[in-house]
C-alpha cells in the first residue's frame, strides 16, 4: 500500500485518510467531488520533495490545493491520488524599502493586502474571494478583480517564485528582483497554469504604495446600452477608475429578490430602496485628497449625461462599504433566477462589451433562460452567467446548449473563454474552439516537459470535462454567506 511507503518516506508528515476531511478536499468551489486516497499536509519542502518523487515514482495524481476557492474545479482531484494541502504555509513578511513582500502559497490575497498596508503599501489583485482565496491560488489562476483595469492582475506583483517540479527536483524561478532576464522566463508559465506544472511553497510579491482615499458612486441607466457608452465615455476621457463594475438589468433585479427576502437586514432594506431597479454602473476612485476630488468633478457630467436617475456618492466609510454591498450581493442574488448555475467569467474587446451584453440579451429568449451579467467594464471582463434549475432535464439541455453558444460568439467578438478563473474542468471542453492544434499541442509539450509522467493536477485542461452532466454537492463553503 502507498500510503504505508509514504509514511515509511516521511515519519512526520500528517497524513489524512478520515471521510470527512477527503470528502472537504475532494472539490473547490465548482462543487463536483472526486474523493482523494488521502491528505497530505506537508511540514517542509524536504516533505514535499519526498512526496513527489515517490508519487512520480509510482504514477500517482498529486493535486496543489489551497483554500479551494477556485470556480472551475481546478483544485478538485478529478483523478483521485493524493491532495497536498498548502493551506498552513501561510507565513508573510513585508519589506517596506524594496516594497516586497515575502509569502508563502497559503497566505490569503486580503490577508498579504493587510499587513502590506500596515507600511502603507497594497497588494492590488483583489479577487472577489480575496478573504479566502490563497495566493498560491491566485497565482496558479492568473486571478484578477474589480482593480484589474487600473492596477493589473496576479502576473503583475509576482516577481519570484519557490517549489518543486513534479519529478520532485527544487527550482527557484525569478527572484526579490525588479530586474531579471537570466534565461526563459519560467516564472510566467507556472503563472495561470493552476498547479499542472510545479507546487509554489514561497513566492516574492511587487508591492506599490496605497491610496490613501477612496470614493464610491452608483449611477443608475436606463438600458445596459447607455450604460456601456458611458463607460466607453469615461475610458475616451483617459479617465481610469480603480474599479468600474457594470450590472446589467437582470443581475440587478435578482438583487432586489435577494434582498425583499431580507426583512430583518435594514442594509437590505436601505439597499432595496436606494437602488433602482435598472442597469448599473458602480465606480470607485481612489489617490490623494486633491487627486480625488479632480477626478470626482471630471467624472461627474460623464456619469449623469446619460444616466436615468441620480448619482449615489459615498460620503464616508459607511456609505462606501455599503455601495459594495451592492455588486458583493450579486453571486447569491443568482439564484433567484435557478438553483444551478453555468458562471462564465469571459473576456471581450473594449469596442465589443456593447455586443456582448446584446448577446447575452438575445441568449435569454433564445434558450428561454436567465442570463444575469455584471462585470469588470473597464477592461471588457464580464460575469455571464446561465441559470437554470438542475432537476429539469429540459432547463439542463437549454443551458449547455446555451454555454456552447455563448463560447463561440466569445470568440467570433475576439475574447477569451476565461479572463481570471482558469481553466480547470469547467472550461476544459471549450479550450480547443478557443486555440488551434498547434497552439494546444505546444501547451501539451510543456507539460510533458516539466511533468513526464502526468502526475500534477492530472486531468484538466486537455482532457475535456462536462461539468453539466456531473452532480454538484449540497455544502455550504466558508465564503457562502
Amino acid at each position: 500500500m502507498m500510503i504505508d511507503a509514504l509514511r515509511a518516506a516521511c515519519p512526520q508528515l500528517e497524513i489524512v485518510l478520515d471521510d470527512v476531511s477527503r470528502y472537504r478536499a475532494s472539490m473547490d468551489n465548482l462543487r463536483i467531488s472526486s474523493m482523494p486516497e488521502a491528505v497530505l499536509k506537508p511540514n517542509n519542502g524536504a516533505e514535499i520533495q519526498s512526496v513527489l518523487k515517490l508519487a512520480n515514482e509510482h504514477r500517482i495524481p498529486i493535486t496543489p490545493r489551497g483554500a479551494g476557492s477556485a470556480t472551475t474545479g481546478a483544485s478538485c482531484p478529478i483523478e483521485g491520488g493524493w491532495v497536498l494541502d498548502m493551506s498552513a504555509w501561510d507565513d508573510i513578511r513585508i519589506d517596506p524599502t524594496a516594497m516586497i513582500a515575502y509569502a508563502g502559497p497559503g497566505a490569503a490575497v486580503e490577508a498579504i493586502d493587510a499587513e502590506a498596508r500596515k507600511h502603507g503599501l497594497m497588494f492590488p489583485p483583489d479577487p472577489g474571494s480575496k478573504k479566502y482565496c490563497t495566493i498560491g491560488g491566485a497565482i496558479a489562476c492568473n486571478a484578477g478583480g474589480m482593480r484589474g483595469a487600473k492596477y493589473g492582475v496576479t502576473r503583475d506583483y509576482v516577481l519570484g517564485l519557490e517549489g518543486f517540479l513534479p519529478t520532485g527536483e527544487a527550482v527557484k524561478w525569478g527572484g526579490d528582483l525588479r530586474k531579471y532576464v537570466s534565461g526563459y522566463n519560467i516564472k510566467d508559465l507556472w503563472i495561470g497554469s493552476e498547479g499542472t506544472l510545479g507546487v509554489i511553497t514561497q513566492t516574492a510579491l511587487r508591492l506599490i504604495p496605497a491610496p490613501p482615499f477612496t470614493r464610491s458612486i452608483v449611477v443608475p441607466y436606463a438600458d445596459e446600452m447607455a450604460a456601456l457608452d458611458t463607460v466607453r465615455d469615461i475610458l475616451d476621457a483617459q479617465i481610469v477608475p480603480a474599479c468600474l463594475e457594470f450590472l446589467d438589468r437582470q443581475s440587478i433585479e435578482c438583487a432586489h429578490q435577494f434582498w425583499s427576502k431580507l426583512a430583518h437586514s435594514p442594509d437590505a432594506k436601505e439597499l432595496a430602496k436606494r437602488v433602482p431597479r435598472s442597469p448599473i454602473l458602480l465606480l470607485q476612485i481612489d489617490g490623494d485628497a486633491h487627486a480625488l476630488e479632480d477626478q470626482f468633478n471630471r467624472l461627474r457630467p460623464i456619469l449623469a449625461a446619460r444616466a436615468s436617475g441620480t448619482l449615489w456618492p459615498s460620503e464616508n466609510e459607511d456609505e462606501e462599504a455599503a455601495l459594495w454591498k451592492i455588486r458583493r450581493a450579486c453571486s447569491q442574488a443568482m439564484f433567484q433566477a435557478g438553483d444551478t448555475k453555468l458562471n462564465e467569467d469571459v473576456v471581450v474587446p473594449l469596442a465589443a462589451q456593447k455586443a456582448l451584453i446584446a448577446y447575452t440579451l438575445e441568449l435569454k429568449a433564445t434558450i428561454g433562460l436567465a442570463t444575469p451579467t455584471f462585470g469588470h467594464a473597464a477592461d471588457g471582463n464580464f460575469h455571464v452567467h446561465i441559470m437554470y434549475d438542475r432537476g429539469d432535464p429540459d432547463q439542463k439541455a437549454r443551458a449547455q446548449d446555451g454555454i456552447q453558444r455563448l463560447m463561440h460568439k466569445i470568440i467570433e467578438l475576439g475574447g477569451v473563454i476565461t479572463g481570471e478563473h482558469g481553466v480547470g474542468l469547467a472550461k476544459s471542453p471549450f479550450l480547443k474552439i478557443q486555440h488551434n492544434p498547434a497552439e494546444l499541442a505546444i501547451m501539451q509539450a510543456v507539460k510533458k516537459t516539466f511533468d513526464p509522467n502526468n502526475i500534477l493536477n492530472p486531468g484538466k485542461f486537455f482532457e475535456q470535462f462536462e461539468i453539466w452532466e456531473h452532480p454538484r454537492e449540497e455544502v455550504r463553503m466558508p465564503w457562502d454567506h
